[in-house]
C-alpha cells in the first residue's frame, strides 16, 4: 500500500513516518510540506521518491492509495475532504475539524464516497487505555470517574519540537478533544451534561490559556478535565481512572494501579507505540474494506460535545 504523508516534516508527521517504517507492506511514496525546498531536502534524506508543497499534486499520482494528514488544525477538514474527493482514503490527525459545521461536512463526504476516513484519536490505541477498554468490554471494570490533566508550557506558537508554528493551537478543539472522545469511548455513552470554565484570553494568541471541563454520561460516570498552556513543569496528559474495581493511572503508554504499581502491557498489542497502532488500524481497515476504530463517523460525537462546550463557554464565560 502506498501512502502520502502531508505535513511530513512536522513533529507528528515524523512520528507517522517512523511508525510506518515498522509496518510491513506500506511504502511512503510522497510527502507534502509548506516549503518546497525544505520538503524536497527532507524527502531526499528519507529516501522518498516524491515531494511537493501542493497536496493536489500528490493526490493526482497513481502511486498514492491513501493519505495521512499531519498538517495544521485549521487545514484538516478541507484537506480531508479534498483527499476523499480525489478518491483517496484518509486519516486526519486530531482534531478532524475545529468547528461542528466542518465536522458534519467530513462525515457527509465519507458517507458519499464510502472511503476509509479515520481521525487520529491516538488515545484509543495507546496500550494503557486499550488495557482499560478490554477490561470494560469483558465486564471487569466500570468507570465511575475520570480525572485528567493536560498541561503544557506554551505561551507562543511552538510545536512539540519547540519549533515556531504558523498557526495557533487550541485547548478546546485540539487538546480537550483527546479526552472528550476517550471518556465517551471508554464509557460507551455520549456525555449529556457538560459545563466548562476558561481563564483570560491571551492578548496576542487570542485563545484561553487555562480551561476546565466537566462531563457526565447517562449512566452516571463523570469526567473532570483540567487544561493549561501556562504550566511551567512536567507536561503531557495524565489520566486517573476511578473504577468500581480498582483505580488506574495512565501516563502515555504506561499504566499503574492506584498504588503506583506498574501493570504489564506487553500482551495488549503488537507494539507499545500508539501512533504505530493507530496507523496499523488505518491500513488494515483499507485492506479489509471496513470501518476503522476511530472513524470520523465514530468520532463525530466528540466534536458534537466540543461544540456544546464552546456554546456553554460563550454563554457563561
Amino acid at each position: 500500500m502506498r501512502v502520502c504523508v502531508a505535513g511530513a516534516a512536522g513533529a507528528f508527521g515524523i512520528k507517522h513516518l517512523n511508525a510506518i517504517s515498522q509496518i510491513k507492506g506500506i511504502k511512503v511514496t510522497s510527502v507534502v510540506g509548506s516549503n518546497e525546498e525544505k520538503i524536497k531536502l527532507f524527502a531526499k534524506e528519507r529516501g522518498i521518491g516524491h515531494s511537493t508543497a501542493n497536496l493536489a499534486e500528490s493526490l493526482k499520482r497513481n502511486d498514492v492509495d491513501c493519505v495521512i494528514l499531519a498538517t495544521p488544525t485549521q487545514m484538516h477538514a478541507s484537506q480531508a475532504i479534498q483527499c476523499m474527493a480525489a478518491g483517496k482514503h484518509v486519516m486526519v490527525e486530531i482534531p478532524m475539524a475545529d468547528n461542528i459545521e466542518d465536522s458534519k461536512r467530513l462525515v457527509e463526504m465519507q458517507e458519499k464516497t464510502g472511503l476509509v476516513a479515520m481521525a487520529g484519536h491516538t488515545r484509543r490505541f495507546n496500550p494503557s487505555h486499550q488495557w482499560i477498554h478490554n477490561k470494560i468490554q469483558d465486564g471487569e471494570l466500570t468507570i465511575q470517574q475520570m480525572d485528567v490533566q493536560t498541561y503544557f508550557f506554551r505561551r507562543t506558537n511552538t510545536n512539540a519540537k519547540g519549533e515556531t508554528r504558523s498557526w495557533t493551537d487550541h485547548l478546546l478543539w485540539h487538546h480537550a478533544c483527546h479526552t472528550v472522545d476517550l471518556f465517551q469511548y471508554q464509557t460507551g455513552q455520549e456525555a449529556t451534561k457538560l459545563h466548562a470554565m476558561q481563564g483570560p484570553i491571551h492578548p496576542t494568541l487570542g485563545i484561553a490559556m487555562d480551561m476546565n471541563i466537566g462531563m457526565k454520561t447517562p449512566n452516571g460516570a463523570i469526567c473532570t478535565l483540567s487544561l493549561s498552556f501556562n504550566n511551567n513543569g512536567p507536561f503531557g496528559t495524565f489520566f486517573r481512572y476511578i473504577c468500581d474495581n480498582g483505580t488506574y493511572l495512565a501516563r502515555y503508554d504506561e499504566l499503574y494501579d492506584g498504588n503506583d504499581k506498574p501493570i504489564d502491557l506487553s500482551t495488549v498489542a503488537v507494539s507499545m507505540n500508539g501512533i504505530e497502532l493507530q496507523d496499523r488500524e488505518f491500513f488494515n481497515a483499507i485492506r479489509e474494506g471496513r470501518e476503522p476504530n476511530s472513524s470520523i463517523k465514530q468520532c463525530f460525537s466528540a466534536m458534537s460535545s466540543l461544540n456544546k462546550i464552546e456554546i456553554y463557554l460563550n454563554k457563561f464565560n
